[in-house]
C-alpha cells in the first residue's frame, strides 16, 4: 500500500495443550507437552492461558492461541501467535456473528509490504473501528457478519509480529511458507472447521501476496492427503486494489491522471504530453528486461527510470494516491495518508489494549507500517515478479478469484486492474475478456461495474478508494457476502 513499496514420524497425531504466557516459559513447556486429540471447540480455550498446537508435519512451527474478549462483544474472539522457533507472527480470530459452526473461513493480511493487519481490522472490515486514540465502537459492517475472520500481522517485524533475534524474512515465497503451516495447524487441530470453506484475502500489495500464499496452500494440499490428513478447502482469493501486475498498473498512471478516467483530468497538459511520450519506452524496457527474460539490473533501472516519470508528477500534487478525491494527509509512509492510522497505533500501544490483545511482554512497541520490511523486500527486488501466473494456475485448479476495486484509488486503480484481469494468459481467458461489463447494484443502485467467467470476477465500487471497505463499508460486505455464497453480483 505504500507508494515507495509499490514499484518497489507419523502425520497422524498432534499436540495442544495449556502454557503460562511467558515466551520463555512457553518454550520449555512446548518440548514437554503431551499429545491430545484436537480441540472441536475454541470456546474451550482458556482466557489466561494459552494454549500451543502443533503438529508433526511442521516441527518447526506452533501456535498458541487464547480465548480474548475484545474488539467485539457478540461473538467469541481469539489472539495468539504463530511460533516459527525464533520468530513470532501476531494474529487476531473472529467467529462469525451469524452461524460460527457453519460459515465459511477468512484469511485477511495488509498489504505494504511492511503493513499490519490492524489496519484492516480496525479501519476496514473487522468488527470494531477506532474513533480516536483510545475508543474503538462496534462496526455493523463487519466481515465477520457472516464468516470466521483472521488478521495476521506478517511477514516477522510487522505490527506485534516479532523475531527474538533480528531474524527477518524478504521475500513473498519465504512469507508463504510461515502462513500455509499456520493454516495447516489451525484446520487441523480445530476439527469442526475441517473441510470448512477458506478464501484467502487482501488488498495492494497483497496482489503479490495472496496469489504465492494460497499457491503454496493448494500444493501443500497435496501433501496433507498423502499424509491422510484433510486438505485444506481453499475455495477463493479476493484481492481489493491489488499490485497483482506492477507492469500494466505502471502504464495506466497516464490515463488515470491525464483523462476522463478519473473524472477529470488530474495533471496540466504539458506534464501529460511528457508522459505520454515516455509510455513507448516504459513499455519496451519493462518488457524486455522484466517480463520476457528478468534482468535484475535492468528491470531496476527500467521500473526506476518510468517510476520517477510516471508517478513522479501526482505525487507532486499533495492528492492521496489511495484515493484522489482527498489531500493526503501527513507523510504517505507514516500515515497512508489517514490521520486515523496515527489513533490506531496510539490505541493499540495502550496498556490496557495490549493486555486485552494478549501481548507478549518481549514484543516491541506497535507500529502501523514497518518501513524496514518495506525495505528489506524492496532490496530482494520481491515487488517486480507479478503474479497473474500464480493465478492462472488458481482458476484452472478450481479456485475462484474475485478482483474488486475502488475507482478512487490512483496507486493500484480500476483501469491497471482490469487491463491485467483482460490480458493474462489462462484457461478461461477468451471467455472472460469477451464479457461486457455490466453494472452491479445494491437496493436497485448501481454500486459500480463487473465482468465474471470461468471462476474469475473483476468488480468495481464506485466512490471508495484503495481501501474498499473503509469508504463503502455496507458495499463492501455486500459484495463479499455474494461472493461467499457464489451468488451472481
Amino acid at each position: 500500500m505504500i507508494l515507495s513499496g509499490l514499484l518497489l514420524g507419523s502425520l497422524i497425531s498432534w499436540t495442544a495443550f495449556a502454557l503460562s504466557s511467558s515466551v520463555e516459559s512457553q518454550k520449555v513447556q512446548a518440548i514437554h507437552g503431551q499429545s491430545q486429540t484436537p480441540l472441536v471447540d475454541m470456546s474451550t480455550l482458556s482466557e489466561t492461558e494459552y494454549t500451543m498446537l502443533g503438529h508433526p508435519a511442521f516441527p518447526r512451527y506452533c501456535v498458541r492461541v487464547k480465548k480474548s474478549n475484545f474488539c467485539d462483544g457478540t461473538v467469541n474472539s481469539y489472539t495468539g501467535y504463530i511460533d516459527i522457533e525464533a520468530r513470532h507472527l501476531y494474529f487476531y480470530f473472529f467467529e462469525s456473528r451469524a452461524d460460527p459452526d457453519k460459515d465459511d473461513v477468512i484469511f485477511w493480511v495488509n498489504g505494504g509490504p511492511g503493513g499490519s493487519s490492524a489496519m484492516g481490522l480496525f479501519m476496514e472490515m473487522g468488527p470494531c473501528r477506532v474513533v480516536n486514540s483510545t475508543h474503538t465502537e462496534y462496526h455493523p459492517y463487519s466481515w465477520n457478519s457472516n464468516a470466521n475472520i483472521f488478521f495476521v500481522d506478517q511477514p516477522v517485524g510487522v505490527g506485534y509480529s516479532y523475531a527474538d533475534y533480528g531474524e527477518t524474512v524478504t521475500t513473498t515465497e519465504e512469507a508463504a511458507k510461515d502462513i500455509a503451516a499456520f493454516i495447516a495447524i489451525f484446520f487441523e487441530n480445530f476439527s469442526k472447521f475441517k473441510g470448512r470453506p477458506l478464501h484467502m484475502a487482501s488488498e495492494s500489495y497483497g496482489g503479490r501476496y495472496i496469489p504465492v500464499f494460497a499457491s503454496e496452500v493448494f500444493d501443500q494440499n497435496q501433501k496433507l492427503a498423502q499424509a491422510g490428513l484433510v486438505p485444506v478447502n481453499l475455495t477463493s482469493i479476493m484481492i481489493g486494489n491489488g499490485d497483482t501486475d506492477i507492469f500494466t498498473m505502471g502504464l495506466s498512471y497516464y490515463d488515470k491522471s491525464c483523462t476522463a478516467a478519473s473524472g477529470s483530468p488530474i495533471l496540466d497538459i504539458r506534464t501529460c504530453i511528457k508522459m505520454k511520450q515516455v509510455l513507448p519506452r516504459c513499455k519496451k524496457w519493462m518488457t524486455e528486461s522484466c517480463i520476457d527474460q528478468f534482468d535484475a539490473i535492468s528491470c531496476s533501472a527500467a521500473v526506476s527510470f518510468c517510476e520517477e516519470q510516471l508517478i513522479g508528477p501526482f505525487s507532486a500534487t499533495g492528492i492521496s494516491p489511495y484515493d484522489i478525491t482527498r489531500k493526503c494527509e501527513g507523510a504517505p509512509e507514516k500515515t497512508a495518508c489517514y490521520f486515523l492510522t496515527e489513533d490506531v497505533e496510539k490505541y493499540i500501544n495502550l496498556p490496557e489494549t495490549r493486555q486485552a490483545m494478549g501481548i507478549d511482554s518481549t514484543a516491541p512497541k506497535f507500529n502501523i507500517m514497518s518501513m524496514k520490511v518495506n525495505s528489506d523486500f524492496a532490496n530482494t527486488l520481491d515487488g517486480l515478479h507479478p503474479t497473474y501466473d500464480h493465478v492462472a494456475a488458481l482458476l484452472d485448479r478450481g479456485v475462484r478469484v474475485l478482483i474488486y476495486v475502488g475507482r478512487n484509488d490512483w496507486i493500484c486503480n480500476d483501469l491497471g486492474n482490469e487491463a491485467w484481469t483482460t490480458q493474462f494468459d489462462w484457461s478461461g481467458h477468451d471467455e472472460f475478456a469477451s464479457q461486457p461489463l455490466r453494472e452491479w447494484k445494491i437496493d436497485d443502485r448501481k454500486a459500480g461495474f463487473t465482468r465474471s467467467a470461468k471462476g474469475l470476477t473483476y468488480v468495481s465500487v464506485d466512490g471508495a478508494g484503495h481501501m474498499v471497505p473503509f469508504d463503502k463499508p455496507k458495499e463492501s460486505l455486500v459484495l463479499v457476502t455474494r461472493w461467499l455464497n457464489n451468488q451472481e453480483l
